[in-house]
């Protein structure tokens, strides 16, 4: 099946409301007709806690279409359109297929998986469901992040071209199984760090599991 995109999105933090208390956040994302794509950021695009979101390992945030039927069929109701705060929902890209150091081409920007979304608990907030955080973690529908190798415009009618399969070939859901699920795997584990492509955070939480599990 051939990857297409669905939405492109972006946003600046906002003051939102759940259950009567206000918060600041930058999840709400009104659909464009494309992105212009830079180093660090997404021109027109920012989030409000810059220690936990944003940077040059999360410039743009996907979370696969597919995963929509999965939540309104639990649910029982639709979502609205990039309801998990992405910039990209395309078709054909879940995390059991997308590894991390995949090297895409979608427009003119060139971008790179980086790691993969620990979500929080904000989506809950969004979305007005309370459970849907622990859901997302139960079946690993987290999304993930790019980096820019080269910065460049997305439209909604680009096509997107896996340029470079990573060969160590870990996929984002494996890294989630692992860290959430199996956690004693120092063999996993140990593949997993061994990945220069991996953004910072994730070696770090990754380190922290494996020697956890030595002891």
């Amino acid at each position: 099946m051939t990857a297409k995109i669905i939405w492109l999105s972006k946003g600046t933090p906002k003051t939102l409301s759940y259950n009567g208390t206000e918060y600041r956040s930058g999840i709400s994302k009104k659909q464009v007709d494309k992105l212009e794509v830079l180093s660090h950021r997404v021109d027109g695009d920012d989030v409000e806690n810059h220690e936990f979101h944003g940077g040059s390992e999360r410039v743009i945030c996907v979370y696969p279409y597919e995963h929509y039927a999965h939540w309104e069929k639990l649910y029982g109701r639709s979502l609205p359109n990039a309801a998990f705060g992405e910039n990209l929902t395309p078709t054909a890209m879940e995390e059991k297929d997308v590894c991390i150091g995949d090297v895409f081409q979608i427009g003119t920007a060139i971008l790179q998986v980086s790691q993969g979304r620990f979500p929080c608990s904000t989506i809950n907030k969004h979305a007005n469901i309370n459970t849907l955080l622990s859901k997302i973690v139960e079946v690993g529908y987290t999304g993930y992040f790019f980096r820019v190798l080269q910065e460049g415009t997305i439209t909604s009618d680009s096509a997107i071209t896996l340029l470079k399969k990573h060969p160590k070939e870990i996929s984002i859901a494996a890294i989630h199984h692992t860290y959430f699920f199996n956690k004693k795997d120092l063999s996993q584990i140990e593949s997993i760090l061994s990945i220069d492509e991996l953004a910072l955070e994730w070696k770090e939480r990754m380190l922290k599991l494996y020697n956890q599990a030595k002891q």
